[in-house]
């Protein structure tokens, strides 16, 4: 085994092997491009208009959509593994000072958005996606926020 830099070779047999794999997926669960963008725009339009959590993502978000746009780059990595995401959203969110009553209710969002765009197999992909993401955001929002001992 060797520390170096794949070559030109490995990189374009890695981009094949990662689009081969989106393919794959995406005629799997139904999941493509266009319903990420729908997924994106639905789900926010739902946040903004939430009792709970509009006023503290509209406290944050000056202008939609850049913030729409980078979220379904974000999806689109993470569902297609396109990696076109190219962020750092933990310090983001840490500063809006959520807690995990704010996580149900997103996640509560995004479960219902999910079931009413895409199949059941896709839904429960993008789900446990969000659950995963959910679970690691309040993780590192705890890691950070809660005072250490001693």
């Amino acid at each position: 085994m060797t520390d170096a830099a794949p070559n030109e070779d490995q990189r374009k047999e890695h981009r094949d092997i990662r689009a081969a794999m989106a393919e794959e997926r995406m005629a799997a669960v139904g999941i493509d491009e266009a319903s990420i963008e729908k997924l994106v725009r639905t789900f926010y339009g739902k946040i903004m208009q939430d009792e709970e959590l509009g006023p503290i993502f509209g406290r944050a978000i000056a202008d939609w959509e850049p913030h729409l746009r980078k979220m379904m780059d974000f999806w689109s990595s993470i569902a297609l593994l396109t990696q076109r995401y190219d962020g750092r959203p933990m310090p983001v969110h840490i500063s809006l000072g959520l807690e995990p009553q704010h996580f149900e209710r997103w996640l509560g969002l995004f479960r219902e958005t999910a079931h009413e765009l895409f199949q059941p197999d896709g839904a429960a992909f993008l789900i446990g996606k969000a659950e995963n993401i959910a679970r690691s955001f309040q993780m590192g929002i705890q890691f950070f926020t809660v005072p250490k001992k001693g």
